[in-house]
């Protein structure tokens, strides 16, 4: 089947032993009775471990990435959370680009270096050589973003995956910005695709949820193992959002990224913008890249206004359709400043030292009328 048949359809086949649902219900049992005290009830013991909702939800995650399976969490963070303690120990080493989500930065450093020993390496991912370079004989894990957050750089899935192979690490590739619709890691020969569902596979910022999709049987049931030990599980309700969500994401993709293409046009020509980030433009550095390897550009944009940060931030809160907020992947279109909102936990000297200048703006772009939003533009420049 194709994306648009698979995003609709699966986990959503009707049960016709019961009433034929067109719509998986929200299964919301915490437990599940039995008759015979050995034999739980359709394999079902207890919610944290397995719930038909969520179960459902996953099955359509792992189709939509082509993967063999998938595993559903609280939150992103809690998806990398669980994915780190299921495979990795106190001593591993994990190389990283150095251009990720600043919450996945926090995360490493904060959580797993300070309490846990596990050691990372943030390399510039966008040549292989480097990443290459950085692993050790302790490397355990490559973890990669592309496009990342926020400066849409890209890096070569097929030719680190051909590296990590060779040096027996897995990689990780958060797929979250570009969606499972524009971009399947693990057809690239990537081990494990993660994505916060909360962005475009959600896509209307009503749920927070994350997701883990891989092939690997063995790798699922160490995870598996953990997502039940440790318990930050998606709620059944959440994963319904999810999947209702999931169902028009093909449409919503289409849309985002005809607008970007529109607005990323449109700001390249304005003459008070210094640079813009979106890899749908010739100009991008890594535009030949991401046309082999992606089916579309995406909805997310940064740029830097050439001016100061106080006249930057004026006009970021002149914005009236563009919302400001922190998050992604929406209908709804959002504006951000990352140095001072999803990337305020990162050190201002890293973030200089991989090229996020704290006048970057991020804008999440929406399914309005691309008119609209460029009017919306129009009149925050007219008054910069």
């Amino acid at each position: 089947m194709k994306q648009e048949t698979r995003a609709v359809t699966v986990g959503e086949e009707p049960d016709y032993t019961n009433c034929g649902d067109v719509v998986m219900p929200v299964h919301l049992a915490s437990t599940y009775a039995r008759q015979k005290v050995g034999v739980p009830t359709g394999g079902h013991e207890y919610s944290r471990t397995d719930n038909p909702t969520r179960q459902a939800m996953e099955r359509k995650m792992a189709a939509l990435e082509n993967a063999g399976y998938a595993l559903a969490y609280a939150s992103g963070l809690a998806a990398e959370t669980s994915l780190i303690l299921s495979l990795i120990k106190t001593g591993d080493h994990i190389v990283a680009f150095n251009d990720l989500y600043g919450g996945t930065r926090r995360l490493f450093l904060e959580v797993f270096t300070r309490n846990y020993g596990v050691e990372f390496s943030f390399v510039d991912a966008t040549d292989p050589g480097n990443m290459d370079k950085a692993i050790r004989p302790d490397t355990a894990m490559i973890w990669l973003e592309t496009p990342t957050n926020p400066l849409l750089k890209l890096c070569d899935i097929r030719a680190i995956s051909k590296i990590a192979r060779a040096e027996e690490c897995l990689l990780v590739v958060d797929n979250t910005f570009m969606s499972p619709f524009f971009q399947t890691p693990l057809d690239l020969g990537a081990d494990i695709s993660l994505h916060s569902t909360t962005k475009y596979i959600n896509g209307h910022c009503d749920s927070v949820g994350g997701c883990i999709m891989l092939s690997d049987r063995g790798i699922y049931e160490k995870l598996k193992f953990v997502q039940n030990a440790a318990g930050a599980v998606l709620s059944p309700f959440e994963s319904y959002l999810v999947m209702r969500g999931a169902k028009t994401l093909p449409l919503r993709m289409r849309a985002h990224e005809a607008n970007a293409m529109k607005l990323a046009a449109y700001l390249d020509h304005r003459p008070e913008v210094r640079v813009v980030h979106y890899p749908g433009l010739a100009t991008h550095p890594q535009h030949s890249l991401a046309r082999r390897q992606m089916s579309g550009f995406g909805g997310m944009i940064s740029f830097e206004l050439d001016t100061d940060l106080e006249r930057s931030m004026g006009f970021v809160e002149r914005m009236k359709l563009f919302k400001i907020a922190e998050s992604l992947g929406g209908v709804e279109s959002l504006i951000e400043f990352p140095a001072v909102m999803t990337h305020a936990s990162i050190p201002p000297e890293k973030r200089r030292e991989i090229g996020l200048s704290d006048s970057l703006i991020r804008i999440s772009v929406g399914v309005e009328s691309p008119d609209d939003l460029i009017g919306d533009f129009e009149q925050a420049f007219d008054r910069l």
